[in-house]
């Protein structure tokens, strides 16, 4: 990365992707990124391809400060500009004289972010200085920045709420930023409480009284993020701040997938390079993974649920033609169709469920017949195949069978635990099983009672199968069913397990938990057995 106004410009200059993750986003609470953090969102940020990236802010914190000397070093930007972040210079202060402005030249950053009060309350209150001071500073901090080869944008911290008490002030500092150079003043909903329709009058207002460049950055805290964020493009706005995931502070910010997507999309603006939005999908999880946050599931565009189908109608429907039940095709964002088999599926849910898991079983009503009445029957008991495609597929190959077809034959289990004296626990399992015709006895010994039985499975099975040495046990969820009661309640468990190339999900259902916990794993093994390439006798 160069460090000064050479560096890479954005795709298209004539309207701006700025994502703020590393500086508004990482105020959400419970995120905390270190610098190689930060590096790495930078590097995905660039890969997807947004136009300027706001490190953070340098001066105000020796991380960010760190941020900026290595990401000069470290980071080949292709696609993004990196911006630095700040505030005017102080009240009563030389613009050459204030510390936290020379730390912003400092950064190299080749574009500069002021923070700017543009609601008169705010200047009075929280500034404490006069209205006619705090836009000497706007002008003042601008002029200082440009002359020394900076690009600058201006964000008016609670313009929309500025703009409605006070119009003729919030109008004065858009005016002052422009006139000092500024090339995008930045109206931001900072409390998060404007509606589309607002949002929409007000950017055209302004952009009529002024005829500067405006920029939307709205926060989330009524919903409308967002639509806030489209409303403005709408009334002429051609920069759109947004943060990766919609993190941010309270309830977040504008999330700038969805706001990307709806303009590659909906709006035909190319605002991305070519390709690079089939890379959201991607790019989206991969920062929720560096935050050491699970992805959300049902997230518009990018959420594993954004293209899932559970309801027989729809199933119907998109058996015919996908387009039917959604908006857009999800390969262009990187994301894919799922169908989801419950209690309310229909012959096309399977149908469309076992083509997607490699069955044709378009030709063979009565086996789709079978398989619909016992998803029925199963949920009726508790079970769920919704998050468990593992056991839907053995639950599939059992009816095309006409048998359960099994690696192995349980004769029986046993769990032992004893609590000793001295406050240490010991967890033992016995299993009893026929393998290939001969009887297997095994012990384990495990941290609980479900790991203990877990050991004694595997001792018993991995001399015969020694496949299952690359099977490991990645996650184990129980539930108690609803309307049950306490310790006498029916109990699901979900478990989830890989083999390093693929994970799969499977399900049991007992009421006692050790049992549901034994059918899980029995399904586990069974499925990753199937999955290296070995199939049963019989």
């Amino acid at each position: 990365m160069t460090t000064d106004a050479t560096s890479p410009q954005p795709p298209n200059d004539d309207f701006h992707v700025f994502d703020t993750t590393l500086r508004d986003g990482a105020q959400r609470e419970g995120i905390h990124l270190t610098v190689a953090d930060k590096l790495t969102i930078a590097r995905h940020l660039d890969d997807f391809g947004v136009g300027f990236i706001e490190g953070g802010w340098p001066g105000a914190n020796p991380r960010d400060t760190e941020f900026f000397q290595r990401a000069a070093r470290e980071v080949e930007f292709r696609h993004a500009q990196l911006v630095a972040f700040g505030s005017t210079r102080r009240a009563g202060v030389d613009v050459a004289d204030d510390p936290q402005v020379a730390a912003l030249l400092d950064s190299g950053a080749p574009v500069v972010t002021l923070v700017a009060k543009s609601h008169d309350r705010h200047v009075e209150l929280a500034l404490r200085t006069t209205l006619d001071e705090n836009l000497a500073m706007v002008a003042d901090t601008v002029r200082h920045l440009r002359a020394r080869g900076r690009r600058v944008f201006v964000d008016c911290e609670h313009f929309f709420d500025g703009y409605a008490d006070n119009p003729d002030y919030a109008l004065a500092v858009v005016r002052a930023a422009r006139d000092a150079g500024a090339d995008v003043v930045v109206l931001c909903d900072t409390n998060g409480g404007s509606l589309p329709a607002r949002v929409s009058d007000t950017v055209r207002a302004v952009r009529e009284a002024t005829g500067a460049r405006l920029g939307i950055h709205a926060q989330d805290d009524s919903g409308c993020a967002v639509a806030n964020t489209l409303a403005a493009v709408d009334a002429g706005a051609t920069h759109v701040q947004g943060t990766a995931n919609g993190y941010g502070e309270r309830v977040g910010n504008a999330n700038l997938f969805p706001v990307v997507a709806a303009l590659e999309l909906k709006y035909d603006r190319r605002v991305l390079p070519p390709d690079a939005l089939t890379e959201m999908t991607r790019i989206s999880h991969a920062i929720a993974e560096v935050v050491n946050l699970p992805p959300a599931t049902h997230q518009p565009y990018v959420g594993v649920s954004a293209f899932a189908h559970k309801g027989g109608l729809h199933a119907s429907a998109i058996k015919v033609d996908p387009d039917l039940y959604q908006h857009i095709d999800p390969e262009l964002v990187g994301n894919s169709m799922r169908m989801l088999v419950s209690d309310m599926a229909g012959r096309a849910s399977v149908e469309l469920k076992g083509r997607e898991l490699g069955f044709d079983l378009a030709g063979d009503r009565e086996l789709v017949g079978r398989v619909v009445a016992r998803i029925k029957e199963q949920e009726r008991n508790g079970f769920t195949y919704e998050a468990a495609d593992a056991s839907f597929e053995l639950l599939l190959r059992d009816e095309a069978a006409g048998r359960r077809d099994r690696f192995f034959e349980l004769e029986s289990w046993r769990t032992i635990t004893d609590h000793r004296t001295d406050g240490g626990m010991v967890n033992e399992a016995t299993v009893r099983l026929w393998v290939k015709g001969e009887r297997v006895l095994a012990t384990g010994e495990g941290n609980g009672p479900v790991h203990a039985l877990d050991q004694a499975l595997r001792t018993a099975l991995e001399r015969t199968f020694p496949q299952l040495a690359r099977i490991q046990l990645i996650d184990y969820k129980v539930r108690i069913l609803e309307g049950r009661s306490g310790t006498q309640s029916t109990t699901r468990v979900l478990i989830t397990s890989g083999d390093g190339q693929a994970e799969w999900s499977t399900v049991g259902v007992a009421d006692n938990v050790i049992a549901a916990s034994w059918q899980a794993l029995d399904d586990a093994y069974t499925y990753g057995l199937l999955r290296a390439g070995l199939r049963p006798a019989g």
